[in-house]
């Protein structure tokens, strides 16, 4: 069995959210199982200096033009979320609490938390928010909001947060193929290639 695809991403990520919903299906059809990896954006900036697309000159106006064509183009429902960015530690903690316990539940938590934000609207930043989205598939209400305040799924974050970046991770989706990275959904067609024949 081929080593599985790392796949890092952001919650307030729409490329992010764009990988999301394509990752599995791509990395399946080539025999890989996925390591999904959610990260803080703003511990990377911190990094890199980087700021938020919408905060920026010209890239901005861009940036969100280029969100909606994009999700037209790949065929995932968007809508722009009034509050954008956002602080994304509550459904990152929630992730790696879930992934603990079964992890294919934990992509489902994943892709239904980032189609609560960038299809219904709702500031997953909250923890209230996020704990009634994990409700929604099965996950108890009151241990989702005793996992976000527990130190050790804060500290599990956090060591995640700074493996990525030791590895060199800085963007939202950054995805690793056996020591190959790939930065950006718009690197599909290319990781495809990678995947069915090897490195080029």
């Amino acid at each position: 069995m081929p080593a599985p695809i790392d796949f890092y991403f952001d919650y307030s990520s729409p490329y992010g959210y764009f990988a999301a919903m394509k990752i599995d299906a791509l990395a399946a059809k080539h025999g890989r199982s996925v390591n999904w990896k959610p990260i803080l954006l703003g511990a990377v900036f911190k990094v890199t200096g980087a700021q938020p697309l919408p905060t920026l000159p010209l890239k901005g106006a861009y940036a969100l033009r280029d969100i909606l064509r994009s999700a037209r183009f790949y065929g995932v429902e968007y809508k722009q979320p009034a509050k954008f960015p956002i602080a994304t530690q509550a459904p990152a903690r929630a992730f790696y609490w879930a992934n603990e316990r079964d992890p294919a539940l934990a992509k489902k938590l994943a892709q239904a938390l980032y189609q609560a934000y960038f299809v219904e609207g709702r500031d997953i930043s909250s923890p209230d928010v996020t704990a009634d989205v994990a409700a929604t598939l099965g996950l108890k209400r009151d241990e989702v909001i005793s996992a976000l305040n527990d130190p050790a799924v804060k500290d599990r974050l956090k060591n995640e947060v700074d493996a990525a970046i030791k590895l060199g991770v800085f963007g939202s989706p950054y995805i690793v193929i056996e020591g190959e990275a790939f930065w950006g959904i718009d690197r599909f067609d290319q990781i495809e290639r990678w995947l069915a024949h090897g490195p080029f």
